[in-house]
């Protein structure tokens, strides 16, 4: 019943393995907390003393099932180390799924020799500095600040749809490669409804690996909010 922790990350398979639970933890958590789906749509688990829901298949619930089946198909291509970005967007009206009203971008970086902290990163450090405990203290971070965004951004309007793009390395994806539950986009482009806020939620490094998450949300949803509890980033445009 625990989300555990590794107690070291020394091999490529133990890191991918943490990366896929934390974002298995993200996005169960971005959704219970936005109301996207039924309470019944999830199990209780404990990553150290942090509770948190984990989405699963409910027969009563499709769209959480299908969900899953596209977390197994991000998983598909995490493995292969294709995986540039995921992007979980919702839309209000069901026949313009391009036009979003919130989404939530997961991007991943794969090094040999630890995580290259470049992007955007001022905390420069050396590959062979990133313990255990910093990547464990960094994911409990994460989950804790999105917790607290999401229970403090006001609702989402009624009946949402969500939609998840899938974007590569195209250098090293192969151009007719689609994992599981997912097909070739037909456009690019998103539009944001109203005006987009652009907020940085934390990144988690490992030796092996570095997930990054990001909020946009519309500006309105955030009036109410206390603004520390992001620190950095408030309006960093992806």
């Amino acid at each position: 019943s625990a989300v555990v922790f590794p107690n070291k990350i020394s091999t490529e398979q133990q890191s991918l393995m943490l990366v896929k639970r934390l974002l298995a933890v993200a996005v169960s958590c971005i959704t219970y907390l936005r109301g996207i789906f039924p309470e019944s749509a999830y199990g209780t688990r404990y990553m150290d003393d942090v509770c948190v829901k984990i989405l699963r298949e409910d027969k009563n619930c499709p769209g959480s099932t299908q969900l899953v089946k596209w977390m197994l198909g991000c998983y598909d291509a995490l493995q292969k180390k294709y995986l540039r970005m995921i992007v979980l967007a919702v839309y209000t009206h069901p026949e313009d799924p391009q036009t979003i009203t919130e989404c939530y971008h997961f991007k991943f970086k794969y090094t040999h020799n630890g995580p290259l902290l470049d992007f955007g990163s001022k905390n420069k450090r050396n590959d062979s500095t990133i313990t255990c405990a910093d990547t464990k203290k960094a994911s409990i971070l994460l989950i804790r600040k999105i917790y607290v965004l999401m229970q403090n951004l006001s609702p989402l309007p009624n009946d949402v749809c969500l939609t998840m793009k899938l974007f590569y390395y195209d250098e090293v994806t192969p151009s007719d490669y689609q994992p599981p539950g997912f097909k070739e986009g037909e456009c690019e482009g998103m539009i944001f409804e109203g005006e987009p806020m652009y907020l940085n939620v934390g990144e988690v490094p490992t030796p092996f690996h570095m997930l990054k998450v990001k909020v946009t949300t519309e500006k309105q949803r955030m009036e109410n909010t206390d603004k520390s509890i992001l620190k950095h980033g408030e309006n960093d445009v992806p």
